[in-house]
């Protein structure tokens, strides 16, 4: 999923907290570009507006710390991976069900795939 740069850079004004640089966000993994695409491309077709992005994120990161997450930056696309599924789920996009089967799924996928190469959901990764 390619990023749209104006886009991405209309969110990095919008979203309080995003990591990045002169050119734009920054990701350390290629999972996490994916999510912030996901949100973009959400963004794009009117699910959410940035604002109620960013209180989403904020509540998300305020629960996280509630709990002991300890706020190093390192953690911030897991709570943006998190915002966005439950986001998801209370818009009625996908349930909580079907987000935690490919969850599991994924995992599973993950598990039996070599270090290096793509990961490829089949469908045996659904039978648990």
């Amino acid at each position: 999923m390619a990023l749209d740069p104006q886009a991405a850079h209309a969110a990095t004004r919008a979203v309080p907290g995003i990591p990045h640089d002169a050119d734009g966000p920054v990701f350390r993994e290629p999972w996490e570009a994916q999510a912030f695409a996901m949100a973009l491309a959400l963004h794009g077709r009117g699910l959410f507006s940035w604002n109620e992005w960013a209180q989403a994120l904020a509540d998300e990161i305020k629960r996280a710390q509630a709990v002991g997450d300890p706020d190093s930056g390192e953690t911030y696309y897991r709570h943006w991976l998190a915002t966005l599924e439950k986001l998801v789920a209370a818009k009625g996009v996908a349930s909580s069900e079907t987000l935690h089967r490919y969850r599991d799924a994924w995992d599973h996928a993950a598990d039996r795939t070599p270090h290096g190469s793509p990961i490829v959901l089949q469908p045996a990764d659904f039978a648990g």
